[in-house]
């Protein structure tokens, strides 16, 4: 037989286990050397940040969990796949800016 607080301290107990997310990092991986050492060396390059966060939200994909900012995410792949194509942000600006002011800054941008 279990009281009242027992009853509410496993509840919530068990609403705040569900709802951690944990994130292991192996740092041996080469990916995560090259990001790295790219970091280290420029920590104000926006594509470094970019393949960092796509990372993180592709792993958050891949376990399950949904995007709280999906249009962000969306916004970072394109970016990359321009950089992949060689394409100047230019060819397209005037059409993305009017998205990019709806989007929340990145952290640590000023």
């Amino acid at each position: 037989q279990s009281t009242g607080a027992q009853a509410l301290r496993d509840s919530s107990q068990s609403a705040y286990m569900t709802s951690k997310k944990t994130m292991e990092i192996n740092p041996t991986n080469s990916i995560v050397k090259a990001l790295r050492d790219k970091a280290d060396a420029d920590q104000s390059d926006k594509t470094v940040r970019d393949l960092i966060w796509l990372l993180y939200d592709t792993s958050l994909l891949t376990s399950g969990f949904s995007l709280d900012e999906p249009a962000t995410f969306s916004s970072r792949i394109h970016r990359l796949v321009k950089l992949g194509l060689s394409l100047d942000d230019d060819d397209e600006e005037d059409e993305d800016d009017e998205d990019m002011d709806e989007l929340p800054p990145l952290d640590g941008d000023d």
